[in-house]
């Protein structure tokens, strides 16, 4: 999706009402990235920090305010909502890749994006962000 957002709402599974306060409040990762990058991210009118960002936020109804300093015409903001599934890698050239890192050693990082496995020199690397992902039954 690409484009303003105006309001977001995240609402949880079914739990009957009587089981809920026994629950720790569920997050849910947002990750906003525009272009150009470097868009200012607000949350519920708190600043967020800037794209490319990874941010959790609660179930519930969210505003979400884009804002780039450079101002130019035909740039476009988007966002992904989930359980945040995949790490992101962001290279010095500006470059931000979503996938799951393989393997990494101290010269190579090997990445899954889209089902294609990338080898990258780490030189090349500036910033991951693994996300931590739940076991699988």
């Amino acid at each position: 999706m690409s484009g303003t957002i105006a309001t977001l709402e995240l609402v949880p599974k079914s739990l009957p009402t009587e089981l809920q306060s026994f629950l720790p409040l569920k997050t849910i990762s947002i990750t906003a990235t525009s272009v150009p990058q470097g868009a200012e991210v607000q949350i519920d009118g708190t600043p967020s920090g800037t794209t490319p960002k990874i941010t959790q936020v609660a179930p519930g109804k969210h505003i979400l305010t884009f804002s780039s300093p450079h101002a130019v015409s035909g740039g476009s903001v988007s966002y992904e909502l989930g359980t945040a599934s995949h790490d992101t890698i962001e290279l010095r050239d500006g470059t931000v890749l979503t996938g799951d890192v393989d393997s990494m050693s101290a010269t190579d990082l090997v990445v899954r994006v889209g089902g294609t496995l990338q080898n990258i020199s780490r030189n090349q690397v500036k910033r991951i962000a693994l996300i931590q992902r739940e076991p699988s039954q």
